[in-house]
């Protein structure tokens, strides 16, 4: 019998897969799949045999991200401690690249706020026009202010290793019991303490937690030029439309729109200077090996 179902986890080609029927199915995948270089992931909306506890079709993404490897989102929580290791705005800034790309609305949370403040940082996403919120997983302040945004929604935390993402699962609901790790003082940043990416079915939705990574980790390609990058800053689009020349870069153009914003304040120099930087580097990509892909 074939009936439908999402992917919750996959590790070393085992899938858990949550049917419509409300069972969860130990499932493998079909070999067609690796042969047309198609990978199952959590998230996925998937028709499955029961009997041979196999996926047999997986159907079309809505969305789906590389790092983490997750499909189908409608919200991305990008974590970032305020401290050990400290916020990076480059981090950030690729990360709501990615999920404005995917049309996946961002959400910024800045941790540790019981032990410095990070008003800055949190001001600096509000005024670009994003949610942004401060909190502690310790005193669980400011988790209020941004508790409705996970209902009834796919939402997944993402952030460098050490931010506190299992940690604030953990607060939002102890019975996950997710594994934390201790700050490396060596390397100032955390354990990888999650293995996989996981959905659990919390808020009338599904949170997954997912593995830590770093910078280097990211990818800003799979479809995103340099043509198309300034459609990713929502900040810049009131301004994209208003310079002087077709094609504008809105890096050091004479008559740009968005560096005029950016001279009178409206566009914050962090913003500006990260989307330069990425700029730059699609710019050394061949189209050809930019493609969208799942």
């Amino acid at each position: 019998m074939k009936v439908a179902g999402r992917i919750l986890k996959g590790v070393g080609g085992l899938y858990t897969v949550l049917t419509d029927q409300g069972t969860v199915l130990p499932c493998k995948a079909r070999g067609i799949f690796r042969k047309e270089g198609v990978k199952p992931l959590a998230g996925d909306f998937v028709t499955v045999d029961a009997a041979e506890q196999t996926i047999v079709e997986i159907q079309k993404r809505r969305n789906s991200l590389l790092r983490p490897p997750i499909s189908n989102l409608d919200k991305l929580f990008i974590v970032a401690a305020g401290v050990s290791p400290p916020p990076s705005y480059a981090v950030i800034d690729r990360l709501l690249v990615s999920a404005c790309f995917q049309h996946i609305e961002p959400v910024i949370l800045f941790s540790k706020a019981d032990l410095v403040d990070v008003s800055e940082y949190v001001g600096v996403y509000r005024r670009a026009g994003f949610h942004s919120f401060s909190f502690s997983s310790v005193t669980g302040e400011g988790i209020d202010s941004f508790l409705p945004l996970f209902e009834n929604s796919v939402s997944v935390l993402t952030g460098n290793s050490g931010a506190g993402k299992s940690t604030l699962l953990n607060r939002l609901a102890p019975q996950l019991s997710l594994q934390t790790g201790e700050i490396s003082k060596k390397l100032g940043r955390g354990k990888h303490t999650t293995r996989s990416v996981e959905l659990f079915p919390l808020f009338g939705g599904f949170i997954a937690d997912t593995p830590g990574f770093s910078a280097l980790d990211l990818e800003i390609g799979r479809g995103i030029t340099k043509n198309n990058l300034a459609e990713c800053f929502p900040d810049f689009l009131p301004y994209v439309d208003r310079c002087r020349f077709t094609g504008c870069s809105h890096t050091v153009e004479k008559g740009c729109a968005v560096l005029a914003a950016l001279a009178e304040g409206k566009i914050e120099r962090t913003r500006h200077a990260d989307y330069v930087a990425m700029y730059d580097e699609l710019k050394a990509i061949p189209d050809w090996m930019n493609k969208n892909r799942d």
